[in-house]
């Protein structure tokens, strides 16, 4: 099944939902970066909520998540736009603890609290605009809830997870996002704040093989959700040669000589989706040539 995300009003227009399959896209990501369980987790479940949070955004616009919450596992780095595309990486994905009390990966051991959470939105504007809190728990899906209430005045309720086959490959992945609309009722709040209560583990719920339609009539209760509108998700990142070689033409001849004496050659590095990008000398002294 390919991964993709649904868009959702509930209880009468009341309330604002969004839930996302992103179990390949999170496999993407655990690939490419070679992530162990901990920080598969912490990573996929920063890039299902960048893919959410991308689809809440108009047009051409695009967001970055930064997470630095002073843990071993490092800043966490997500990029997501309205197209369900997003890619991510985490500083130290080799990072292994015992389960918690709870025997779940320790998720908010490897991020820490002692940081923040930020989230800056490129919105096609000369200004980006930029909002920033304390980290909660470390486990994300209350650092983000706490953030959407905190930063956007959005009450809100996030649950992300990730589950880790024994190989280190994932099992599951996937969230949503319940948003209260201004003047929602109380017997609205106090119905999904009951059924909040009592729900599963969303990676467990996407085990069982519940797509996001489901995933969020789970929580909001058959009958109530509106669906709006599906996208795809997927791990994309825009990284290429050319944008490389524009970057190193920027540098200025003194720097590209200097690449040609002292190595003969150059290899660029995207941590994003950790692509290489090797350029011999032959193609250095073009863009030489080619720099002003």
């Amino acid at each position: 099944m390919n991964d993709y995300l649904v868009k959702a009003l509930a209880f009468d227009g009341h309330v604002r939902a969004y839930a996302v399959r992103s179990t390949e896209t999170v496999s993407e990501a655990q690939r490419r970066h070679n992530t162990w369980p901990i920080a598969s987790a912490a990573l996929g479940r920063t890039l299902s909520v960048g893919a959410m949070m991308g689809a809440m955004l108009k047009d051409d616009a695009k967001l970055t998540i930064k997470i630095e919450g002073g843990g071993p596992i490092g800043p966490i780095l997500v990029d997501s736009n309205t197209k369900g595309e997003v890619r991510g990486y985490v500083t130290n994905p080799q990072i292994h603890f015992e389960n918690n009390a709870q025997g779940k990966l320790n998720v908010g051991k490897a991020v820490g609290t002692s940081g923040t959470l930020t989230i800056v939105k490129d919105l096609g504007l000369r200004d980006f605009f930029s909002g920033q809190v304390p980290l909660v728990s470390g486990e994300l899906g209350e650092d983000f809830t706490y953030y959407f209430a905190s930063s956007e005045q959005v009450p809100s309720s996030v649950g992300v997870g990730v589950l880790v086959n024994p190989d280190n490959s994932i099992l599951a992945a996937g969230g949503f996002i319940i948003q209260l609309m201004p003047n929602t009722d109380e017997l609205t709040i106090s119905k999904i704040e009951q059924s909040l209560a009592k729900i599963p583990p969303v990676s467990s719920l996407i085990e069982k093989g519940l797509n996001p339609e489901e995933l969020l009539e789970a929580v909001l209760g058959k009958g109530n959700v509106k669906f709006l509108e599906t996208m795809p998700v997927s791990f994309t990142c825009n990284c290429e040669k050319g944008r490389f070689a524009s970057a190193i033409i920027g540098l200025g001849k003194s720097e590209i000589k200097d690449m040609i004496d002292e190595d003969g050659q150059a290899e660029v590095h995207c941590h994003f989706c950790n692509e290489y990008y090797h350029f011999s000398k032959e193609e250095l002294e073009a863009l030489y040539k080619e720099a002003q």
